[in-house]
């Protein structure tokens, strides 16, 4: 006689059938897919998608979106050229398949001229992604070479009276700005002084996230993205933004980068300073998430639930802001995948309430619904869906990312090697 069948013996029918309707709802609640399952279910879907990107992609080109039913693809120097060959030594890293080790090697190598060409601020992104990863997983000396000639290249981009690397180069609208991305390159001088012991970088890169810190943050710890200084005085200039609803709106990738920057800048300097920031910088983030947690593309535009007016300062003109009305607020998966990534680094620094992990948990297990991860074959072979690049101009609305992608993969074996 079962267990069940003596508990009814024993007590009266009313009792007997709450305990069966109990056992029923329970039995009707599905538990959640564990992570580890969700994660190698992603992955698996990686190793095909990104098989088939890999095929198909020409020598002189890496991916950047699927738009309009057509895959683009970027220049060997395009600042997202380096996301490709870092997803895949992140499959590689997980799977320990050699097929993905000589996929990740080959994309890899076809960016061994990168420090010759002419390039930018996101030879950060450039190389860290790529041979950073490669140099992590292999060890290999040549690898090191190009991140130290990478570091070395965008220091020239340093101004010692300004404080702050460069971001894009001079034009009409600025002569020196620097925007909140330039946080996320700075992880190529960190590990550039790391391996190598050159402190100069690591010198640079400290003077450089001092001075954004100083200059981009507001009180609620939200950031500006474009912060323009004079040149010869380094006094601030502006403050707006070139991607985010307007001047004074937080663009939620901004916001992001911040987040992941000065984390990283913690891990590798040891200064409490960047903790603190971090933390701040969650603190605005998290109560502003939506309830699955993945991020509105600017947390202040029309329809969000801290939006400007459409005449607020700074906003962009209706002519290049289609959004009206009634229209759906778009959300920006890359932006919740780098926000995962970097809270689940920053809750191994201190995470009483669990708010770091569980909210990271919460994107994540978002991120791998069928919302957002994509079939196999679809999507132009790219794992997320749903990302935007510039709702401002109306350009990359609602497509894949490959940065996107990159950060999704490393959020999860993050959360992994907990």
């Amino acid at each position: 006689m079962n267990k069940f069948a003596i508990f009814a013996k024993k007590n009266d029918p009313m009792k007997t059938f709450l305990l069966a309707a109990l056992l029923l709802a329970a039995s009707s609640c599905p538990s959640p897919e564990p992570m580890s399952k969700l994660t190698e279910r992603v992955f698996a879907r990686a190793e095909a998608q990104f098989t088939a990107l890999d095929a198909r992609l020409p020598e002189n080109k890496m991916p950047v979106t699927f738009e309009n039913g057509e895959i683009k693809d970027g220049k060997l120097n395009g600042w997202t050229s380096g996301f490709f060959p870092g997803s895949l030594w992140l499959v590689y890293e997980y799977s320990g398949d050699a097929k993905f080790l000589k996929m990740a090697e080959r994309q890899t190598e076809k960016l061994d001229s990168i420090v010759s060409m002419y390039t930018h601020h996101d030879i950060g992104f450039q190389v860290n992604c790529s041979f950073g990863n490669g140099y992590r997983l292999t060890g290999r000396p040549e690898y090191l070479e190009v991140v130290r000639a990478a570091a070395a290249k965008f220091s020239t981009r340093f101004n010692p009276v300004v404080g702050c690397t460069r971001s894009w180069d001079p034009g009409k609208r600025w002569d020196y700005p620097v925007i909140i991305d330039n946080m996320m390159n700075l992880e190529l001088l960190m590990a550039a002084s790391r391996l190598t012991g050159d402190e100069s970088y690591s010198s640079i890169a400290k003077t450089h996230a001092n001075t954004t810190m100083k200059n981009h943050f507001r009180e609620d710890f939200s950031t500006w993205h474009v912060v323009a200084y004079d040149e010869a005085t380094g006094a601030v200039l502006k403050k707006q933004t070139s991607q985010g609803f307007c001047d004074d709106s937080a663009w939620s990738r901004g916001q992001a980068w911040g987040l992941y920057g000065y984390t990283m800048m913690y891990r590798e300097s040891g200064d409490s300073t960047y903790l603190k920031q971090a933390r701040g910088i969650a603190s605005f983030i998290i109560p502003l998430l939506p309830e699955d947690g993945v991020p509105e593309w600017d947390f202040n535009a029309p329809g969000t639930a801290h939006p400007f007016g459409m005449d607020a300062k700074g906003a962009p003109s209706p002519k290049k802001f289609k959004w009206k009305e009634g229209d759906p607020v778009l959300r920006d998966s890359s932006a919740g995948a780098i926000i995962a990534s970097a809270l689940i680094e920053l809750s191994t620094y201190g995470d009483p309430d669990g708010l770091y992990l569980k909210t990271a948990e919460k994107i994540l297990r978002t991120l791998a619904s069928p919302e957002y991860l994509a079939e196999e074959g679809e999507n132009g072979d790219f794992l997320l869906k749903h990302g935007v690049t510039n709702l401002h101009a109306w350009s990359g609305v609602d497509i894949p990312l490959t940065y996107g992608d990159y950060y999704f993969l490393e959020a999860l074996i993050r959360y992994k090697n907990l």
